[in-house]
Formats: structure tokens, C-alpha cells, sequence
């Protein structure tokens, strides 16, 4: 008889399954167990969820229906919540068939009594029965209810059904779920709810519209009391618990999505669509602070302006914060842009890895003779930032205050072919425009860069050199997978850089956090031409941290650099996440040691009357290179170069070599020859050259004196009368003999032109005032006249 029955039930669910199939309205495996894989967000109609590292919300996306449903499992879930549930909504749930007999005889008999709906008699199956399959509100559509809960308890497990019963429970308007409850109404995970907040979720169903907790506290806290009160009946809390619990005051906000990250999110969101949930490695503590404190700082400039935060963790690549824009709401600041992966002119910030890869390659050492001079022989002529010259300065001295003459110098020497390809090789390539080549503009933001990458090369100098991709995706420890570091520089070199970034820099702005920063963090600024972006990027051991300013559409903003818009918010988030950063030791390739100018070589190899001037610098694996030579510029003359005088001292040429008595030689040490306007008298080639020996015709290492036509040393000079109340500028004609070559014309060190010997040069003077004229021949002869422009009688 028993097996009668069994097998009369079987054909029955059978019959069942093929009139209604249950997989016609059952989510797939994959809504039912963890162990099934990832689900498909749009199949199951979940919304996608974006979390920090700690699956704390970010920002979320609601379903295709408009839902707000998070997936979470039974392990999600706090037991208090799970206990309140079953022991409220069905008691005996591990034990019936899907419906509960004694249960329908009940609710039938009430409301029968009452003439209104007291109790519907469903069970937890049952309900999620009506959530997959909704049906009307009458005795057939009850009868359909039954039959569905019958399939469902035949085909999955009580683990499944409770499951199904956790994400799709109604908790009022758009809102699905326990977990999406307990995140919009209480700001909490499933996991963390208290024992009173799971009565009040495990209530909240029966009327959702009726019981919201963030609209009518009073009718909610009533509901609760009443689970409570069932709970302790039936002795699941102990009186404790009880008294405890009701003390709670039911406390819920309304229902807000959380916006942090956003364009991170969206960025995830079209990336993987088919994540229920994606988790990433930010901390929504540190996004938090960082939106807030951009969206304050950005009022401080005009409508149109936005800006962007990157933070990395050095030993994990990881993301700790994404700030695409400064006010992701604000259309007039293009806050749906993510400047983060913006492709923008890169500035001065890519000159520390012009250097390192040339201290690398034994180029140049850290104390390098290096020429800030006009490159007027040159086919590729920048200026400085300031748009003025400091002739002969140091690596250090070139980087610290961001030159562009001598970093353009160090990267011809290494080659723009050599630099792109080291880019290339770390993935952090730099993008030249249509059709170019790597050239010398790519040492002053020539090509485009994003603050992804820029944050990735960065990170590599507290890496020893190794850039490893950063990620925002996170992963768990025992599944880290290989992050293929690659090297871009050593360990040794990356030190020394780091070490040269982190010197304070001397600027003219008046900023205090510029000038008092501890130099604890090696940063550097950044501004692309035309002041359409200014940046700055900081490192740390532990952090690397990128800010871009500017505006998204490429306007320019004149005034607005990397040192007094993008440098202070550095200083403020490195205040905020590592005041006080500890480097390690030097390494033990790298070592302090003496330098000598103008020939570049150690102290102690140096004869005293070549070490002109000595610099400290620290030195790589006992590498020394001597000072860049450039042929084009400097001539063909060997350094130190080598000169034959007679027994009274006098030079003697080629041509006039004596039949009888003793030559003497002399080697003289060199400056670069652009170098010598601005280097002391006695160190010029025209100093330490003797005088030619009597009968000696001039050779090639000295030509006639170079003198200026036009104009005396001293000379007074009267300003034109005024014509319509606006001053008139002086013009006046100079010329020049001696010397040798073509010659340039410098105007308080503002380059005026070039001439042939005795070509005219015109001259404007525009104001009143002290002027300085050069004539700097091709071989590093000058010749000053100092005169003073004095205003007009007739103003």
C-alpha cells in the first residue's frame, strides 16, 4: 500500500512537471548555491552590487525591472535572522511537504470567522511559490500555489528553497531581499544584524507598504516586539535576549544608494555584467574621505574645472581609491568623465624615469654636469617653465626644480626609441600622436599618459624598480594570482631617484604646504602645454598617490600648475593615509662619493686643477660616466684639452713650433661651451688659454676678440616721447665683430636672434629699466654691454 502510494505521488509530480515545469519559473542553479559558480546578474534579476574590499557598498545597479535585489546565501545571512524567520513565518518548514495541512485548516477557519483575511497559511515554500510564479488572489490561485511549493520541495532541497526565500522576500516598493533591507533600511550587511533588527526584517514581509521602518517606526517596532515575544515563547532567546531586544529603538533611514566610486563602478559594471556582485580593493573609508575632500577643494575653481584621485598600494598593486572626477553629480564639471583614464599630455612627470633609465645605462650620475642653455643649434628648441637660463646644473638641481633643457639633453644622449620601448616593456606605453615617432617632446608631456599608468610607473620606485600592474579587483590571498612585475630599472637606481624626488623643492609660489612639507614623500609635478593639465604624483613605501587638475574638455587655464593646484591636495591625502613614511637604508650598490666638474669624474681621480667645483653624489655600482659631450655644440675639442706653451709661458699653434728648446704641455679641463655665459671669468676657455707666443698666428682655439657695434658699457639711453599717453619702445641697431662664427644675441638672457660676423641685429627696449646685451660666439666667447633705459621727459 505504501509503495501504492509513493508511486501514485510520483506520477502525479510527473503529470505536474509536465503541465506546469517548474524550470519555467525557477531561477538557475546558480541563484541556489554557492557551489554552483558565479551567477548571471540579468538572469537571475539581481541587482549588480559594487563593493569595497570589505563588501561594504560602493554602488549598485538595479535589475532590469528596476529591482534592488542582492544575492546572498545562507551563509550571509546572521542565525538570528534565520531563527526569527522560520520560527515566525513556519515553524514546522524542515517537516512538511511544501504546505502545511494544519496551517491551511487554520487561516481557512479565521478568516471564515472574521469575513476578512486574517491569515493566509503560507508556508516558507509557498511564498517563494508566489515570488516565482505570482498568481491571483482566489481559491484556484491558492490551489496553484500548493501544487508549485510541492514541486519545489521535490526538486530542490530545504537549503535551496530558504535561499530562494532570502532574496526575494518583498520588503517594500523596489526593495527584494534581506540584504538589500538591511543595506538601504539599517546601512548594514545581513551578516551584522543585531537580534531585534532580525525580528524587524523577519516581520517586515507580511506588509511590507504597512510596517516600512524608515516611514512608520511605531508600527514596525510593535511587529518586532510580536516576533520577539514568539521567539521567547517558544524558547528559542532566553528572557535576557528578550529584555535586551526591546530596548533597541528601531532606528532606519530612508532608503539611499550609496555613490562611492562611481566611475569605477560603472567602469566594472560594463566590464563584468554578468557579476551579481563584484568586490573590489578600495576601503569606502578612504573613498569617502577623498570624494569629500575633492568636492570641497574643487569650489575653489571656475565652472568647467574637475579633478582626479588615484591611490595604490605599492606591495599589492591594489587600489585603495578611485576618484575618476571631483563631483560625479555636477554636469558643468564634467563629473560623468573619468579623468583616471583620460589619455592627457603627461607634463614634466615622466622626466624622473628619463633619468633613472640614464643612471641605469651609466649615462650620467647623479651629480652630472647637465646644460641649461638655448639649444639654437638644434632642430628641437624648448624653453624652461620660467623661460629663463641657469647654464651648467646638476642632475639633482635639473630634476628638483623640473628643467627642461637638460632633461631634453639626457634623453637625446639615451635616445627617445630607448625610453618609449622601456615604457612599453612595464605595459604603462606612452601614446605618441597619429603617425609620430618617439621623439625629444616626450621628456615634456609630447605624447599622452593616463593617471592609471603614471600611478603604476610611480609605484615601482618603493618596488626596487619592478612595475607591477595595479588591479581594483579583489582577489583572495590564497588565489593572488602572479602579477608579472617587470623591471624597469634596478633596485640601486630606483633608491637614488626616489631619493632625489624626495628633496624639498625651492618654488616661487607662496604656498605654505608647499614649503613646509616634510620631504618624508618623493613627489613631483606636472604641466602640459597650454596649462590644460596640471598633476602630481607621490610615493611612499607604502603608497603611491596621483592627483590630475584641470579641465576635461582640454580648455586651457592659464595660472593653474601642478605645484599650486594638484601638489597641495598630494600633501593633504598623504597627511590623511601616511603622515610619516619610513624609507629604508641605501643599498649596498649605492654609495655617496665626490665629484668633480667640468669633467664629471671622481675627486680622487681628478687633478686638482681640473676639480673646479665638487659635488657630492651618489654613485650606482661604482659607475662614473664623465659629462655629457654634444659635438654639435662643444666642437671636436678633447676634454681635458691638451696645449703646448714655451719656456716664458706663451701658447704656441701648429705653425709656429720652435727648431730649438723645450715645449711645455698644459691640460686644461672644459666647460661645455653653452655653459660659459654663465660660469665664473677664470673658468672660460678664453681665461685659461695663455697668451699666442709672439710670431704665432691665431689658431682655431682663439679668434679676435668679439666686440658689440651700437652700444658702450654704461651707456645712458632716453626713452621716445610718449604718443597718446602710451610709452613708446627704444629701437635701435647693434652689430659685432671678432670672434668666431655665427653669433647669438641675448637680451637679459631673453635670446634675440643670430647673425653672421658683422650682421645686423634690431634691439627693442619696452620699458625703462637695467638691460643686459651678450653676443656668444661659436666658440663660447661673449661680450657684455650693460646700459640703462631711462624714462622720457614727457610723460
Amino acid at each position: 500500500m505504501l509503495l501504492f502510494c509513493c508511486l501514485l505521488t510520483m506520477l502525479s509530480l510527473g503529470v505536474l512537471d509536465r503541465i506546469y515545469p517548474l524550470s519555467d519559473v525557477l531561477p538557475k542553479r546558480g541563484a541556489l548555491s554557492e557551489r554552483e559558480g558565479a551567477p548571471k546578474a540579468g538572469e537571475l534579476g539581481f541587482a549588480q552590487a559594487v563593493v569595497d574590499r570589505y563588501k561594504r557598498p560602493l554602488r549598485a545597479f538595479p535589475d532590469h525591472k528596476g529591482l534592488w535585489r542582492y544575492q546572498v546565501g545562507l551563509g550571509d545571512v546572521a542565525p538570528d535572522y534565520l531563527k526569527a524567520v522560520i520560527n515566525y513565518e513556519d515553524r514546522w518548514f524542515y517537516y512538511h511537504p511544501g504546505f502545511n495541512p494544519f496551517s491551511v485548516v487554520r487561516a481557512a477557519w479565521q478568516n471564515w470567522r472574521c469575513g476578512c483575511i486574517v491569515s493566509g497559511g503560507s508556508t516558507i515554500t509557498m511564498q517563494v511559490a508566489r515570488r516565482l510564479d505570482p498568481h491571483r488572489r482566489s481559491l484556484g490561485g491558492k490551489l496553484h500555489q500548493v501544487l508549485r511549493a510541492v514541486q519545489l520541495e521535490w526538486h530542490l532541497s530545504k537549503e535551496d528553497i530558504l535561499t530562494l526565500y532570502l532574496n526575494y522576500v518583498p520588503m517594500g516598493g523596489v526593495i527584494e531581499g534581506v540584504e538589500a533591507a538591511s543595506r538601504l533600511y539599517l546601512d548594514r550587511s545581513a551578516s551584522e544584524l543585531s537580534l531585534a533588527q532580525s525580528a524587524l526584517l523577519a516581520v517586515l514581509p507580511q506588509a511590507p507598504s504597512r510596517l516600512r521602518p524608515d516611514r512608520y517606526p511605531e508600527r514596525a517596532q510593535a511587529a518586532r516586539d510580536k516576533v520577539l515575544q514568539r521567539l521567547y515563547d517558544f524558547g528559542v532567546i532566553d528572557r535576557q535576549a528578550f529584555e535586551r531586544a526591546k530596548l533597541e529603538a528601531v532606528a532606519a533611514w530612508q532608503p539611499d544608494m550609496p555613490i562611492l566610486a562611481p566611475l569605477l563602478a560603472r567602469k566594472l559594471h560594463q566590464q563584468y555584467p554578468d557579476r551579481a556582485v563584484i568586490q573590489t580593493t578600495l576601503d569606502a573609508d578612504i573613498q569617502a574621505e577623498l570624494q569629500t575632500l575633492l568636492q570641497e577643494d574643487i569650489q575653489l575653481y571656475p565652472k568647467g574645472h574637475s579633478a582626479a584621485i588615484l591611490v595604490a598600494d605599492n606591495a599589492t598593486g591594489e587600489v585603495v581609491a578611485y576618484v575618476g572626477s571631483a563631483d560625479f553629480l555636477n554636469q558643468q564639471r564634467f563629473g560623468h568623465v573619468d579623468m583616471v583614464q583620460a589619455i592627457r599630455s603627461p607634463g614634466s612627470t615622466l622626466k624622473p624615469f628619463i633619468y633613472g633609465l640614464a643612471l641605469e645605462a651609466g649615462v650620467i650620475h647623479s651629480a652630472s654636469l647637465l646644460r641649461d642653455t638655448p639649444r639654437y643649434q638644434k632642430e628641437y628648441q624648448p624653453e624652461n617653465f620660467a623661460r629663463a637660463f641657469s647654464g651648467a646644473v646638476d642632475t639633482h638641481t635639473a630634476l628638483r626644480q623640473s628643467l627642461n633643457l637638460p632633461v631634453v639633453q639626457v634623453l637625446e644622449a639615451l635616445t627617445p626609441e630607448r625610453f618609449a620601448a622601456a615604457l612599453a616593456n612595464v605595459r604603462t606605453p606612452y601614446r605618441m600622436p597619429a603617425g609620430s615617432r618617439p621623439n625629444l617632446a616626450m621628456a615634456l608631456g609630447g605624447g599622452g599618459f593616463n593617471l592609471w599608468d603614471l600611478v603604476t610607473l610611480y609605484s615601482g620606485l618603493a618596488n626596487k624598480g619592478q612595475v607591477k600592474p595595479l588591479t581594483a579587483l579583489f582577489q583572495p590571498s590564497q588565489e593572488q594570482m602572479d602579477t608579472d612585475s617587470r623591471w624597469l630599472i634596478s633596485g640601486e637606481t630606483s633608491w637614488v631617484v626616489a631619493r632625489l624626488l624626495r628633496n624639498a623643492r625651492p618654488d616661487q609660489t607662496h604656498n605654505p604646504s608647499i614649503r613646509t612639507h616634510a620631504p618624508g614623500i618623493a613627489w613631483k609635478t606636472g604641466t602640459s602645454y597650454g596649462f590644460r593639465d596640471a598633476w602630481a604624483v607621490g610615493v611612499t613605501p607604502k603608497l603611491t598617490i596621483g592627483v590630475w587638475v584641470g579641465r576635461p574638455d582640454g580648455t586651457p587655464a592659464p595660472g593653474y600648475f601642478g605645484a599650486i593646484t594638484a601638489l597641495p591636495i598630494l600633501f593633504r591625502i598623504q597627511d590623511f593615509l601616511d603622515p610619516d613614511p619610513v624609507w629604508g637604508p641605501m643599498p649596498d650598490g649605492v654609495s655617496m662619493q665626490s665629484i668633480c666638474w667640468p669633467l664629471g669624474l671622481l675627486s680622487e681621480e681628478t687633478a686638482s686643477e681640473h676639480c673646479h667645483v665638487a659635488h657630492q653624489a651618489w654613485v650606482i655600482r661604482k659607475q662614473v660616466p664623465p659629462t655629457l659631450r654634444d659635438d654639435a655644440m662643444d666642437g671636436l675639442l678633447p676634454n681635458p684639452l691638451t696645449i703646448r706653451l714655451n719656456e716664458n709661458g706663451e701658447r704656441l699653434s701648429a705653425g709656429c713650433l720652435p727648431a730649438r728648446g723645450s715645449i711645455l704641455r698644459r691640460r686644461l679641463a672644459l666647460w661645455p661651451q653653452p655653459t660659459e655665459p654663465w660660469i665664473p671669468r677664470r673658468w672660460r676657455l678664453t681665461e685659461q688659454l695663455p697668451p699666442l707666443a709672439q710670431g704665432c698666428e691665431t689658431d682655431s682655439l682663439m679668434s679676435a676678440p668679439l666686440h658689440i657695434i651700437g652700444l658702450k658699457n654704461g651707456e645712458r639711453l632716453l626713452q621716445p616721447e610718449s604718443q597718446r599717453d602710451q610709452p613708446q619702445p627704444l629701437q635701435l641697431v647693434v652689430s659685432s665683430v671678432g670672434g668666431l662664427g655665427e653669433r647669438d644675441w641675448f637680451l637679459n638672457g631673453r635670446h634675440q636672434g643670430r647673425t653672421e660676423p658683422g650682421g645686423d641685429l634690431p634691439v627693442t627696449f619696452h620699458e625703462p629699466g637695467d638691460y643686459e646685451l651678450v653676443a656668444l660666439d661659436q666658440q663660447g666667447h661673449i661680450k657684455r654691454v650693460r646700459v640703462q633705459l631711462e624714462p622720457s621727459s614727457r610723460r
